[in-house]
């Protein structure tokens, strides 16, 4: 949320016009705006914008800045500057026709309202250097008189308020899904020349190739990389300079639908405690510098993961061949060999390039009932040379977790939907996607993994991609506190104005006491700073550990392999640390930028599939909670993770909305968060990947 909201106001051009209209009009463009502004009351912010135009006293100082503005369909926007700070409220009219993404250059002032309250308000004053270079959306006709018309794209994304002028549709036709290039500055101002056609802006192919467009996905590997790769899968593997664990029983755990199968592990009593292998791809051996491969993962960053398919960060001749832990087939792999004592502690670890053969093809789901006894006879005997092992294995799980419990260490466990398609890839069911044991088991193996390589790596000062996350920023932590309270989260837990990780994992346990957890765990998220990749060593604020990187999956994270390839030649090879200290940075601003387009991709499809799914149930009625409550209306989840919108326009005349128990009342009903209710869906538009409820009775 942008802190001081309030002073955004809707200049009222027609000065007749009735204050309900102008209310009204605000309230759409606020709407449509697509700025989370999850604590705005909408009476507040426009007797504050009232109050701020009628009886404001400027003060004379201005004080310029730059920095990258932020705009919405509402026509006003922020600029956040780029030496840090609060971001500065732009209004409508001031914007100077920078566009979101614009690096620009503003003077800010203070002044002070009626009612004593600072606050700050800037303009626009120069464009230095766009931030976009194309737009996608829809081929829109505007007609005009008895015979005039122009066409003019509607920008898929909420953050651009300008339509932008088509000067050349390139063959396009009114309501397709297109591509075009901007153009700044001329008689239009801001015009585009179309350069791709996704097809009708209401079909599942468009939508699916626009986002991938936008996202800068690339699906296909040139002729080169797929040469080099498919070359290198054929050489045969042998033992010479590795460490020969052929014998020992190592096995993978993974998806029944996986391929890319990056990580075994062994397990084994000692004297001590524990030994934990936990066996990974070489993907290094294949992947070399400055080859055409190595250019490529540099360029990707990561495998992206779609409903219905994986964009893979390597060739499948490897990610899916040669560097794939398949069952019954010698891989090469660097294995981190870590000695753990009775009580999970970490007591040493040992790297080694081997070769390695997996034992099992284990699936999650599959070990989930072997762990719970519910297996059956084909089952049993699949797994019978690993039995006594998974059950050691749930003996040091428990452990581990205990520790991370203790330090703090958050688990958001947040609800992943599985959409289920059919041949012709139509989504035909969605559910809550299960986490069992088994899943858990493997996870914090892989965290003790991460953190004995970084830990190593750092004692023995040598470069490494750090996988950081900073403390929550202060004002967000701030407006965290107040929505916690809001809910009825103990006072007593948010006492600090210097958040700890045990503190906040507390709150999620208070939450999960009183069954709201799923709102207070999305809106603690959005209060943390991202997670990203760094040659600088900081904690790990959400693990609550001191070092912390990336080791487990290099066949779909460039950070992974970037540092196997580090401890390969500086740690194995002797090669001078000094010379992979810029390429750990480099690779570190990659993988972060990879991961970044792989999210927004990833979520926006998975957003389109349901919105699809969705499409040929406009009229039926759904169980369903709600998660989130803004001054137009609030935000409800279904039981399959599916979310929309109920609008104050939907509801009976007479609700209001009070912002400080994030409540929506009359005199006979309300809603707030973690209410259930059944709703019906009115309307679900593909286009803007929105679906729209009413509610039906409270449950």
């Amino acid at each position: 949320m942008k802190k001081d909201f309030t002073r955004f106001t809707k200049r009222n051009k027609h000065k007749r016009r009735d204050k309900d209209a102008a209310r009204r009009e605000l309230l759409r463009a606020v709407r449509e705006s697509g700025v989370a502004y999850d604590s705005l009351k909408l009476k507040s912010a426009l007797d504050a914008g009232r109050r701020a135009r009628v009886s404001a006293t400027p003060h004379r100082d201005e004080y310029e800045i730059r920095g990258i503005f932020s705009g919405s369909r509402g026509g006003f926007g922020f600029v956040s500057p780029e030496a840090g700070g609060e971001d500065i409220f732009i209004p409508e009219g001031r914007c100077r026709g920078a566009i979101d993404g614009d690096f620009v250059r503003a003077v800010y002032h203070s002044f002070t309202d009626r009612d004593g309250r600072e606050r700050t308000e800037g303009r626009i004053t120069e464009i230095i250097e766009y931030g976009r270079t194309f737009v996608i959306g829809t081929l829109k006709r505007e007609r005009y008189g008895r015979r005039g018309a122009y066409l003019y794209i509607l920008p898929d994304d909420n953050r651009l308020s300008l339509n932008p002028t088509v000067t050349d549709a390139g063959g396009a036709r009114e309501g397709e899904k297109v591509k075009a290039e901007l153009v700044r500055g001329g008689a239009f101002g801001l015009s585009a020349r179309v350069s791709a056609v996704f097809g009708k802006s209401d079909s599942r192919e468009a939508n699916y190739a626009a986002i991938l467009e936008e996202a800068g996905i690339v699906t296909e590997f040139s002729d080169a990389e797929l040469s080099e790769a498919d070359a290198l899968s054929r050489e045969p593997v042998t033992v010479d300079g590795r460490a020969d664990l052929t014998s020992e029983i190592i096995f993978t755990i993974d998806g029944e639908g996986a391929k890319d199968l990056d990580d075994a592990v062994s397990l084994t009593r000692t004297a001590d405690g524990y030994r934990l292998g936990v066996h990974i791809a070489d993907v290094s051996h294949y992947v070399r510098e400055r080859t055409a491969l190595d250019r490529a993962v540099m360029a990707r960053g990561t495998s992206v993961y779609f409903t219905d398919k994986v964009v893979p960060m390597l060739p499948r001749a490897l990610s899916n061949g040669a560097c794939s832990l398949g069952a019954g087939e010698k891989k090469y792999a660097l294995s981190a060999v870590i000695s753990l004592s009775a009580e999970g502690e970490i007591l040493s670890l040992e790297l080694l390039e081997s070769v390695i053969v997996s034992r099992v093809r284990g699936v999650y789901s599959e070990v989930n009932s072997i762990l719970l006894g519910e297996a059956d006879a084909d089952l049993e005997k699949k797994y019978s040379e690993l039995k006594g092992t998974l059950l050691t294995m749930r003996e040091l799980y428990e452990k581990l977790k205990a520790k991370s419990d203790a330090r703090g260490a958050m688990d958001f466990d947040a609800d992943e939907a599985e959409i289920l398609l059919d041949g012709d890839g139509v989504p035909t069911e969605i559910v809550r996607r299960e986490r069992g044991v088994a899943e858990r088991i493997i996870e914090q193996f892989m965290l003790t993994a991460n953190e004995a390589v970084a830990r190593e790596l750092t004692r023995a000062k040598i470069p490494c991609v750090y996988r950081v996350h900073e403390a929550p920023p202060p004002d967000k932590f701030s407006e965290f506190v107040s929505y916690a309270h809001t809910l009825g989260i103990d006072r007593t837990l948010l006492r600090s104005e210097n958040p700890t990780p045990k503190m906040l994992s507390e709150v999620l346990l208070e939450a999960e006491k009183k069954d709201i957890l799923m709102p207070v765990s999305r809106t603690m998220l959005r209060t943390m700073a991202k997670a990203k990749y760094s040659a600088e060593r900081t904690s790990h604020f959400g693990l609550g550990l001191d070092t912390y990187c990336h080791f487990t999956s290099p066949i779909r994270r460039l950070s992974d392999l970037a540092t196997h390839r580090i401890i390969k030649r500086v740690l194995f090879c002797g090669k001078a640390a000094a010379q992979y200290s810029s390429y750990a940075r480099r690779a570190a601003a990659a993988a972060t930028e990879g991961e970044l387009r792989a999210l927004m991709a990833e979520r926006r499809i998975e957003n389109l599939y349901k919105v699809i799914y969705m499409q040929d149930r406009v009229g039926e009625e759904f169980s369903a909670t709600v998660c989130s409550a803004v001054s137009y209306g609030f935000f409800v989840e279904l039981d399959n993770t599916v979310e929309g919108l109920v609008h104050t326009d939907d509801l009976p005349y007479g609700y209001i909305f009070d912002e400080k128990t994030l409540t929506h009342r009359s005199r006979t009903h309300s809603y707030k968060i973690g209410d259930r209710l059944r709703v019906r869906l009115v309307e679900a538009d593909i286009i803007r990947g929105k679906l729209s409820f009413v509610p039906v009775e409270n449950i």
